[in-house]
């Protein structure tokens, strides 16, 4: 299973982020600290900013 990115609204002003990876669901925070513990999290990142170039090609 691939890694994802999970956004759990609890309410209209609170948004919680988790990090799915091949261990289990970890805090977005945790994984940001300890971003090198995540070698899955390196393919969100890709996918991230070939999303981004192709959004910036399109508009120009």
């Amino acid at each position: 299973m691939p890694p994802a990115l999970l956004l759990v609204k609890r309410n209209e002003h609170t948004t919680d982020r988790y990090f799915w990876a091949e261990k289990g669901l970890f805090g977005a925070q945790y994984v940001e600290e300890n971003h090198f513990l995540f070698p899955s999290l390196r393919l969100v990142i890709e996918q991230q900013a070939e999303l981004e170039a192709a959004a910036s090609t399109s508009k120009s």
